[in-house]
């Protein structure tokens, strides 16, 4: 149950950085060299401003974890850091009621010349916390992180994979009230990123409040209530991770909702048929340019036709980043007879109920031959589909790209005792 008060109130906060002027508090000898440098330059007017953030405004209560998304330049590393006093904003206000611990850099807020142990309690000392708080604490700090043979060791001698963690650690065992994470996680491996989860989920469920940067999607997904589309510096979209995350995605990848044109360059065949351009449609028809694992997928591939064709057989190749490929599928191979094709222009449609590939960037091939097997068209690998994770286990862990290209549908049961052993292979 949240409460009546928020935890967080921002006030349409806005940042503005100016490109090109040097800061105000310079010294004397730095104004004399610059002098000298150039005469003319520092009576020179300034430069443009760049807004980071415009009227940005939202709540976030108790126990809410809120994830932050957005194009690499809209405005969220900017917010968190107003957020931790890091940052000054230019215009609004906002209030947080109780402590923060951010982790939005590889160790910022350690020293460098401090041991990992005196970093944990320096850390805690800035949250408000005593020292006997922090010593309740710290076991479980430094097995979190992994760390447990350096953490006599000074901070500078540390990878930064062992800042992470300990960062990760301090800020999320020292209870804070608000826990600011930025993609700072997309640093460590696939094992501390799901500690890192099962962290913040945990903070959740005692009420603590997250908010949460990543360009994990799934991950956004999986561990948000709420999500906060920036663009641009403003809130485009506040709402449902699902909804947020759809709007997102339809139009983050070049913005190419109108669908991709295919070149006539290295192309083989007649030319008689050639595909003129190439749509994906999401499971509401609405065109997109990601898709995830396990959902619906529509290809619509247009064609035009110099001159009337009698049974000709659309199809394409799907290769992997890697140049490996996944299938070959086909209107014949499915039974699918088309009669003729006219001249003019009009398109074929493929339908997927379940994609059943893992995250990453695949390449579509496409080509259509006549009924003698003769290419009447070949050619635009470049074609690009891109699949996002899903929770397609509905088990809460992400299949990753690493673990394959295609994923099964599948169902798992355990029994203490052996009931048959028919089928049975013997290790």
């Amino acid at each position: 149950m949240t409460s009546s008060v928020p935890r967080l109130e921002i006030r349409n906060i806005s940042k503005r950085y100016r490109i090109g002027r040097r800061p105000d508090a310079v010294t004397l000898r730095e104004r004399i060299v610059e002098l000298a440098k150039s005469p003319i330059a520092p009576w020179r007017s300034e430069s443009r401003s760049i807004w980071a953030l415009r009227d940005v405004s939202f709540n976030v209560d108790d126990g809410e974890v809120v994830g932050i998304i957005g194009q690499n330049g809209a405005g969220k590393s900017t917010l968190l850091k107003i957020v931790s006093r890091i940052v000054v904003h230019t215009s609004g206000s906002f209030k947080l009621r109780g402590r923060a611990a951010s982790l939005l850099e590889v160790g910022v807020g350690f020293h460098s010349e401090l041991t990992g142990r005196e970093n944990v309690y320096l850390n805690g000392s800035i949250l408000g916390m005593r020292k006997r708080e922090v010593d309740q604490r710290f076991d479980a700090i430094v097995d979190f992180a992994g760390v447990d043979e350096f953490i006599d060791t000074q901070i500078k001698h540390y990878s930064s994979g062992m800042r992470l963690r300990l960062g990760f650690a301090v800020a999320a065992h020292l209870d804070p009230d608000v826990l600011i994470v930025d993609e700072v996680l997309a640093v460590g491996d696939a094992g501390f990123q799901r500690k890192c989860l099962n962290a913040m989920e945990g903070l959740q469920s005692s009420g603590r409040t997250v908010l949460f940067v990543s360009h994990n999607m799934a991950a956004v997904e999986n561990l948000c209530s709420r999500v906060i589309w920036i663009d641009r510096g403003m809130v485009r979209m506040d709402g449902r991770p699902k909804d947020v995350i759809k709007s997102y995605l339809s139009c983050f990848v070049d913005e190419q909702v109108s669908g991709t044109q295919l070149s006539d360059t290295r192309r083989l065949g007649t030319g008689s048929i050639r595909y003129s351009r190439l749509e994906y449609l999401g499971a509401d028809g609405a065109p997109c340019s990601t898709t995830r694992s396990g959902d619906p997928l529509m290809i619509r591939l247009h064609y035009h036709a110099e001159e009337m064709v009698r049974t000709p057989s659309f199809g394409f190749r799907l290769y992997t980043s890697m140049g490996t490929l996944v299938s070959e599928t086909s209107a014949g191979l499915h039974g699918v007879h088309i009669p003729k094709v006219e001249l003019g222009d009009a398109c074929v449609e493929v339908e997927f109920d379940s994609l059943n590939l893992l995250p990453g960037r695949y390449h579509l091939s496409l080509w259509i031959t006549d009924p003698s097997g003769q290419l009447v068209y070949d050619g635009d690998v470049r074609a690009v589909l891109e699949v996002e994770a899903a929770n397609v286990y509905r088990s809460g862990r992400m299949p990753e790209s690493r673990q394959g290209i295609v994923y099964f549908p599948q169902r798992w049961r355990f029994s203490d005792r052996l009931t048959s052993n028919g089928g049975a292979t013997r290790l």
